[in-house]
């Protein structure tokens, strides 16, 4: 089983790739997807879309586990739904199953609170993982404990 973890952004899209082999979680790959800011929306929209696709193609997950939106008033509020709307796009057009998370059930999850802090979410997935240097950046790490939430949902705990 291969999953991809991710998390929604449309300055920065982080992603993580988790196997699970003998069962072991094992990390193949983590980083961002990111979009020059001096670019027009759309542009980086499909440039989050080339990204994406090439990362699929690449690694050829056979599940995904995206973070729910929750709203919020802020200026970056639509355009990060659009580039999650692209992800969810990316996604379907792979035929690849999602599974949706919000913030709080990803923190109980992976750190048994869903209050926890971002410091032990990011503990709990190095635990997980057993990771000697905390994945960089913050984007990455997020989009693990994403991957790790759907992972623990299927019994791989």
């Amino acid at each position: 089983m291969r999953i991809i973890g991710i998390d929604p952004g449309l300055a920065r899209v982080g992603y993580g790739i988790i196997e699970i082999k003998n069962e072991k979680k094992i990390l193949l790959d983590c980083g961002v997807i990111e979009t020059g800011k001096d670019k027009k929306e759309e542009d980086r929209l499909y440039e989050i879309y080339k990204d994406l696709n090439e990362l699929i193609n690449n690694w050829n997950p056979t599940s995904a586990a995206v973070e729910k939106f929750f709203f919020y008033r802020s200026s970056t509020t639509i355009s990060v739904v659009q580039a999650r709307g692209v992800i969810m796009m990316v996604l379907a057009s792979k035929k690849i199953h999602v599974s949706e998370y919000s913030p709080a059930q990803i923190k109980l999850t992976i750190a048994g609170s869903g209050k926890a802090s971002k410091k032990e979410v990011l503990e709990a997935v190095m635990y997980s993982l057993e990771l000697k240097k905390p994945p960089k950046p913050d984007d990455s790490a997020d989009a693990l404990a994403i991957a790790l939430t759907k992972l623990n949902e299927d019994g791989f705990n």
